[in-house]
């Protein structure tokens, strides 16, 4: 009897580098500055990203200068140079609407004043004015990665995104509650990692092999 084949396509997420010049504002959406100057961590993530991968990164400029950098690490080690990477707005950070730009106090986060917003309470369900839930970011990444997943199936694929957008993959790997999504630490240049496994079977199709790993 012929078995049928698994197929894997992992997803390798990457945080961008730290930004620059935000002085504690709130930034979501706005197109930050990034510092790419430690070579040492950009070596040791590049050393884990497989080749022969689909690239991919957000419009915003802080996921293309840390995917050049990491490119740029990649040739440094003689390894094929990463293809250009598709530019996906589905994979973008969180929309704070009105809020970008503020500082917490500002806002009235946590309580600060009272006329705090519910949304630093129950944030995975509240939307800022303008704005997106962190739900609806679920929903939207969950969209994108079963659409890519069914496009590119077998393959590797290195998402330079934001915390937000990989606590939502992860939410999705998971089938967990968006509310449960925002306990997890994701550091800037660290990496996680979300499986799915096609093919026979029965159950949940995701597995995640790694979150928030950062270089030693």
């Amino acid at each position: 009897m012929t078995m049928a084949k698994t197929t894997v396509t992992r997803w390798w997420l990457i945080r961008h580098a730290p930004v620059v010049g935000t002085h504690g504002r709130v930034y979501g959406q706005m197109d930050v500055g990034c510092d790419v100057s430690d070579t040492a961590t950009f070596k040791a993530l590049a050393a884990r990203v497989p080749d022969d991968a689909l690239w991919l990164t957000t419009p915003l400029s802080r996921t293309l200068r840390t995917a050049e950098a990491l490119g740029e690490q990649i040739r440094a080690a003689g390894r094929p140079a990463p293809p250009d990477p598709v530019v996906d707005a589905a994979f973008i950070e969180q929309s704070f609407g009105a809020w970008q730009g503020l500082t917490y106090r500002e806002i009235g986060a946590y309580g600060q004043s009272e006329t705090a917003h519910r949304f630093w309470l129950a944030p995975a369900v509240e939307t800022p004015p303008g704005g997106e839930s962190f739900a609806m970011v679920v929903a939207r990444v969950s969209g994108a990665l079963a659409a890519l997943t069914a496009r590119h199936a077998g393959r590797d694929i290195v998402l330079v995104s934001h915390g937000g957008t990989i606590r939502a993959a992860i939410a999705h790997a998971l089938a967990i509650a968006p509310e449960s999504a925002l306990s997890l630490s994701i550091d800037t240049l660290s990496l996680s990692r979300i499986d799915h496994v096609g093919g026979p079977g029965k159950g949940h199709d995701w597995r995640v092999g790694l979150v928030n790993w950062a270089a030693p």
